[in-house]
């Protein structure tokens, strides 16, 4: 995965590097199993949005409870690979990959 200046700027940003690394190849690698490319934006919001789900993991903070039925057309794909992030992350509530799908459906749908 080709990281731009944005994307390493976030990733030091916040001295979460030593999590994020790892979480960008895992989504790397699902997503090209599963023929998802992001674009350079998708990727940038994505890596932002990991890097605020480990800061809530480390501060054990919550995120705003969706409504689950708003996400009922997001593939499974996009669900699983979330899911597996987010446990991955672990200390976050099920609403995260919620969330987190978005992201993926998003790129899915390019």
């Amino acid at each position: 995965m080709e990281l731009s200046y944005e994307d390493k700027k976030i990733i030091e940003k916040n001295n979460n590097h030593a999590e994020l690394y790892p979480l960008l190849e895992m989504v790397e690698e699902w997503l090209s199993v599963h023929g998802i490319n992001q674009t350079d934006i998708q990727r940038t919001v994505m890596i932002n949005h990991l890097n605020e789900m480990v800061n809530r993991s480390k501060k054990s903070e919550k995120i705003q409870a969706v409504d689950k039925e708003l996400f009922n057309e997001v593939s499974e794909e996009a669900m699983a690979i979330s899911k597996c992030l987010v446990d991955t992350v672990g200390n976050l509530e099920e609403d995260e990959q919620y969330v987190l799908s978005i992201h993926f459906e998003t790129a899915k749908n390019n």
